[in-house]
């Protein structure tokens, strides 16, 4: 999923109607006053959320082995279940990244599960570090500052220094600490927050990184989970700043098959997998381009780092990928505004905040979990230069123990991040109660699809497992099958050349 920017949250005086599902039990407790176990809820507002929610905070240690030592603020949103009888497991969303806010997320994941809130309450969590639990972030620019030139966007020793300038900074936070940002942690923070509401079962789900951590949640605390749902698996042994090189390209060896099939493209661009290859292997060379972001032009050289980074946010969905072939060969002939204007439609690779994401937690994450010192050399930037220093977390990896409870995955067949070859190790790791759903002409995140929101319904309604794993995942796997892959984008005044 796309970061999105972290919500103001804003407490209203205003009580919800009397009769609400989501004003039952502990929730009612809690808005008169009384805390559960230290966490009180209160109704406030999120930008883009429709309905009224309610709002807490628990007090968390940052080292789980002293608990007595700095602590650190986890924050939490709840949506409340519309129906007067509400179902007892709520379903707790973990968002990407890692970095990412849940909360942020919260108008997205409305829309997604409209017909799930209607029984169960939606549960919305920022991990520490993210949104505004603790967060560790980079200082935001000045309002009304520029935006960096691209000069400055794409050059590692510019993105370095200032991932280096943050880390300094943090050290002077009582929280500042990166070493107590990794996934164990922030799941054992949710694990406190579900004693805290005094809820026996949980539904997890999680979208890329954030299928990570409902899997630690799941390996942990089995006995809490009824159903789990991970929709673009970034399995334990994932190996991010390893595999995405290999990721990449095979989702852009797919974007070039597809013009090579396509009747138009072939004929207009039949040269085109050469062209990328020359591209991505000629040496920096001045050009000027004009920034999407500010519409100023500018003089700039990409390396082929940065137009690898910019191929991978265009690949991330099949609707920004299918201009890239002509996007392609613009930029072969010099003319980059096209590919920068698709990577923009993703966002994160025109930030020069490392893709709006919290920075802390997300090479917390990746430094301690994916990167291996013995490996450095074979790693992506900006983790090659940065993850050897960084404060990083003794992480012992786990294999994964079967699943007690059944887990719906799904894979985009063309996601360029975490392709389905990841979630089948998880899969096969986890049992005979997982299915693994592939939409093979998908990129990444499937779940916004028309066929998998009655499925993630179905799914987490059935009352019981065998209904879970039956019929209905037959039936959506051949509407999976049967997405289409947008065709490919030629602009008009093209199919007037002779």
């Amino acid at each position: 999923m796309s970061p999105r920017p972290v919500p103001a949250l804003r407490p209203t005086a205003r009580w919800p109607r009397r009769g609400r599902a989501g004003l039952t039990g502990l929730l009612l407790a809690a808005l008169a006053g009384e805390a559960a176990a230290g966490l009180a809820l209160t109704p406030c507002r999120i930008p883009g959320v429709s309905t009224e929610v309610q709002c807490g905070q628990l007090l968390r240690p940052l080292d789980p082995q002293r608990p007595q030592g700095p602590s650190i603020t986890v924050q939490l949103a709840v949506l409340p279940a519309t129906a007067r009888r509400k179902r007892a497991d709520p379903v707790v969303f973990f968002a990407g990244g890692p970095g990412q806010s849940a909360i942020g997320a919260a108008p997205q994941v409305q829309g997604l599960m409209a017909r799930l809130n209607t029984r169960r309450d939606l549960i919305f969590i920022d991990a520490r570090g993210t949104g505004r639990s603790s967060p560790l972030r980079c200082p935001d620019d000045p309002p009304g500052r520029p935006a960096p030139p691209l000069s400055t966007r794409f050059d590692p020793a510019a993105q370095l220094a200032r991932l280096r300038a943050c880390l300094a900074g943090w050290s002077a936070l009582p929280h500042g600490d990166p070493r107590f940002f990794a996934t164990a942690s922030a799941t054992a923070d949710v694990e406190a927050v579900r004693a805290a509401l005094g809820l026996s079962q949980l539904n997890l789900v999680g979208v890329s990184y954030g299928s990570r951590a409902a899997l630690d949640y799941l390996q942990r605390h089995p006995e809490h989970v009824r159903r789990v749902v991970l929709d673009g698996v970034a399995p334990p042994d994932l190996g991010l700043p390893y595999s995405q090189a290999d990721d990449v390209e095979a989702a852009l060896d797919a974007s070039l098959r597809a013009c090579e099939q396509d009747g138009a493209c072939a004929r207009r661009l039949p040269a085109l997998r050469a062209q990328t290859r020359a591209l991505l292997a000629a040496p920096p060379r001045a050009r000027a381009v004009r920034d999407p972001l500010d519409g100023r032009s500018q003089a700039w050289s990409p390396t082929p780092e940065a137009l690898r980074s910019l191929l991978r946010a265009t690949l991330y969905t099949p609707l920004s990928a299918a201009g890239l072939p002509q996007a392609l060969s613009d930029a072969a002939a010099g003319r980059y505004e096209g590919l920068l204007g698709l990577a923009s439609m993703h966002g994160a690779a025109l930030s020069h905040r490392f893709g709006g994401l919290a920075e802390g937690p997300h090479f917390a994450v990746l430094c301690s979990e994916d990167f291996l010192l013995g490996r450095a050399s074979e790693a992506a930037e900006p983790y090659r230069s940065l993850c050897p220093d960084w404060p990083r977390a003794p992480v012992l990896p786990e294999p994964l123990r079967p699943s007690a409870v059944p887990v719906l995955m799904l894979s985009g067949g063309i996601d360029p991040v975490t392709p389905p070859r990841h979630a089948a190790r998880a899969a096969e790791a986890l049992g005979d109660k997982v299915r693994h759903l592939v939409a093979p002409q998908h990129g990444h995140g499937v779940l916004g699809t028309g066929c998998a929101r009655p499925l993630l319904q179905r799914f987490l309604e059935a009352e019981d497992e065998a209904e879970a794993l039956g019929p209905a995942l037959k039936q959506a796997t051949h509407c999976l099958a049967a997405m289409p892959r947008p065709p490919v984008y030629l602009p008009p005044e093209l199919e007037t050349r002779p």
